[in-house]
């Protein structure tokens, strides 16, 4: 019984949760370089500091918060996936199905640590750097 059990919750992880946990930052990441990149380079090429009524740097918070937000709920999913598949393995499953799912969710954990430090230290220079030189 605890085997069918622990099949079924380790079933859970795959689809497109599992992508979910493993890609969810980098496309965050993509998100947040080309929104940030692209509010910051038009709104000060039309020689503006806001963006319709709100301050540039607000709008490049927003553009930075969001997908760092994404990217910590993709790094929880892919932690889940990997704590879910290890009890799997744990109560007997000796499938190669549950190794492949294991090794993309800690894939899946190293990647969104990197891409969410990557995004926050985007922020940190949001902060530190003037968004418009003259």
């Amino acid at each position: 019984m605890t085997t069918t059990r622990a099949q079924s919750r380790a079933r859970l992880t795959g689809g497109l949760l599992l992508w979910y946990g493993v890609l969810g930052g980098a496309v965050a990441w993509a998100v947040h370089l080309l929104a940030g990149w692209s509010l910051d380079e038009l709104t000060c090429a039309a020689g503006s500091e806001r963006v319709s009524a709100v301050p540039l740097w607000q709008a490049v918070g927003l553009a930075v918060v969001v997908p760092a937000l994404v990217t910590v709920g993709s790094l929880l999913v892919a932690a889940l996936a990997w704590r879910r598949t290890a009890q799997a393995q744990e109560a007997g499953a000796d499938d190669r199905a549950f190794g492949r799912a294991r090794m993309l969710a800690t894939l899946g954990i190293w990647a969104n640590l990197l891409f969410l430090t990557i995004i926050v230290l985007g922020g940190v220079a949001v902060l530190v750097l003037p968004p418009c030189q003259r």
